[in-house]
C-alpha cells in the first residue's frame, strides 16, 4: 500500500513539471510584451512562470484525477 503512495507521488511530481514545462512551451507563442509597459522584462519573465504554474498545475490535475477515477472504474463493477 505504501508502495503505491510513492508511486502515485512519483508520478504526480513528474506530471506537474512536464505540464508545467508544457504550458511555458506553449505560452511562448504568445507575445505578452505588446500588452505590458516597455522596460519591464523581468515582470514579463515572472508572468510567464507564473502563468506557466498556474496553467501546467490546472492541466496536471485534471490529467492525475482522471487517472485516478479511470482506475477507480472496475471497481464499481465489482
Amino acid at each position: 500500500m505504501l508502495t503505491s503512495f510513492g508511486a502515485f507521488a512519483l508520478t504526480s511530481i513528474l506530471t506537474h513539471l512536464v505540464f508545467i514545462a508544457l504550458s511555458w512551451w506553449a505560452l511562448q507563442a504568445l507575445h505578452f510584451d505588446k500588452l505590458l509597459r516597455g522596460n519591464h522584462i523581468l515582470q514579463a519573465r515572472m508572468l510567464y512562470i507564473l502563468l506557466s504554474i498556474a496553467l501546467g498545475s490546472l492541466v496536471s490535475n485534471f490529467f492525475l484525477d482522471y487517472l485516478q477515477w479511470s482506475q477507480q472504474l472496475p471497481l464499481v463493477f465489482q
